[in-house]
């Protein structure tokens, strides 16, 4: 028996040490007022998700629910509750026929609360493990405007501080953000997934979340079967570039060219829409905490007279900066420097900005930083296909990057 073995512990620890065939799938609900329609489709599709997984991957599943909603007094009723992991799918379709939509009262939710209860389930050592977010707003403390709790999680919890802990559990995320509400935060659950390597998926279309849940968990157990696969190769690489000091970009490029070297395939869920933002991966993935994140996100937001000239913004908008401020001034630090010899059109706030209130008119304004698009995809296109024997994309090869930094 193995536990009688003395092992020592090498300088890092071996990348993958469970098996790709055992597998604790966890969903984490937003079980507010409206995201009906989707745990509407999770209690419609459960069992059909699990036996796919089981006759296409021959897995052993066990299955967890975490509901959330928030705290008081933005909520009564409850702020999380944990359904640990269980392999009857009967016992998981009862607790997703038990939860209901519900409530919410300011706009942020007990996210930090439900990703602490995800971490603290009963996971198998040995197991794949994934956790599905599903979310449609964002953690206190992100974005303070409309924030009952400004300041953070009440409890003290820091969703960037668990994810990393997740991560080192070898826990992946996948966070599906239920779009269009989630678009102002698109990048910070994209960053969050990104750390633990997993995928951020933008959803408009409650039928479609079976797909994404199957799609994504049999990506995610071909991605795991890979690097055990090629671990020494992997180990070999990344100690390499790491030795070299080149950058996130370039190791998973080399970590691509290995794979493509030795003709490994993988599966791919067709995802493109949900392809990480440079923003996600190069600046809020780096925050160490939610008051970095704070910073880092309220610096990428345009004050509101910005966009309204006469207008006067709601006592809940940020204090507007004066017109002439904006008219004379050089732009602030978050506003693009002009390219040379661009000329600029008046342009409509973007579509989770203010609606302009009555009287209102639009100033000639420079682009913004966050304004730009990164795909040409538009989410409504999508249909989250799996595609088998793929060769691994340079997005995969960045979550697999991911993984190896951050496991323990």
């Amino acid at each position: 028996m193995t536990s009688s073995l003395h092992i020592t512990k090498p300088d890092r620890p071996e990348l993958a040490k469970h098996d790709a065939s055992i597998l604790d799938l966890v969903f984490a609900m937003d079980c507010t007022g409206s995201m009906a329609s989707y745990i509407q489709s999770a209690r419609d599709n459960i069992r059909a998700i699990v036996e796919e997984i089981v006759v296409s991957e021959k897995s052993d599943v066990r299955l967890a629910l975490v509901e959330y909603r928030d705290h008081p007094p933005q909520e009564a009723t409850f702020v999380t509750r944990v359904h640990d992991f269980t392999s009857k799918v009967n016992e998981m379709k009862r607790w997703l026929e038990q939860c209901q939509a519900h409530g919410g009262g300011d706009g942020p939710e007990a996210v930090a609360d439900a990703l602490h209860d995800v971490l603290k389930l009963s996971w198998r050592i040995q197991s794949t493990k994934i956790a599905i977010l599903i979310s449609d707003a964002p953690p206190h403390g992100l974005d303070p405007v409309g924030d009952g709790f400004p300041n953070g999680c009440p409890a003290g919890l820091d969703p960037l501080q668990i994810v990393r802990d997740m991560a080192q559990k070898h826990i992946t995320l996948y966070t599906v953000g239920v779009e269009p509400p989630i678009m102002p935060y698109r990048d910070f659950f994209m960053s969050l997934a990104y750390i633990t390597g997993g995928q951020y998926v933008p959803m408009i279309n409650a039928k479609l979340l079976a797909k994404v849940i199957i799609g994504g968990v049999r990506e995610e157990i071909s991605l795991d079967h890979l690097m055990q696969n090629a671990q020494e190769d992997i180990d070999r690489e990344m100690k390499k570039a790491e030795a070299e000091g080149v950058d996130e970009k370039e190791k998973a490029k080399r970590i691509a060219h290995l794979f493509a070297s030795k003709n490994m395939y993988v599966q791919q869920m067709a995802n493109v829409a949900g392809a990480h933002s440079t923003l996600a991966k190069e600046s809020y993935s780096k925050c160490t905490n939610m008051f970095q994140m704070q910073q880092q996100f309220q610096a990428q937001q345009p004050p509101p007279s910005m966009y309204y000239q006469q207008a006067v913004a709601p006592s809940f908008i940020r204090p507007p900066v004066p017109l002439s401020y904006i008219q004379q001034a050089p732009p602030p630090p978050f506003v693009q420097h002009p390219l040379t010899g661009a000329s600029y059109q008046r342009m409509q706030p973007p579509p989770y900005a203010q609606p302009p209130l009555p009287g209102a008119s639009y100033q000639q304004m420079q682009p913004l930083a966050y304004s730009a698009i990164s795909t040409d995809v538009k989410t409504d296109e999508m249909n989250y296909d799996l595609l088998a024997n793929q060769e691994v994309s340079e997005e995969q090869a960045a979550r697999i990057v991911q993984k190896w930094q951050n496991r323990t």
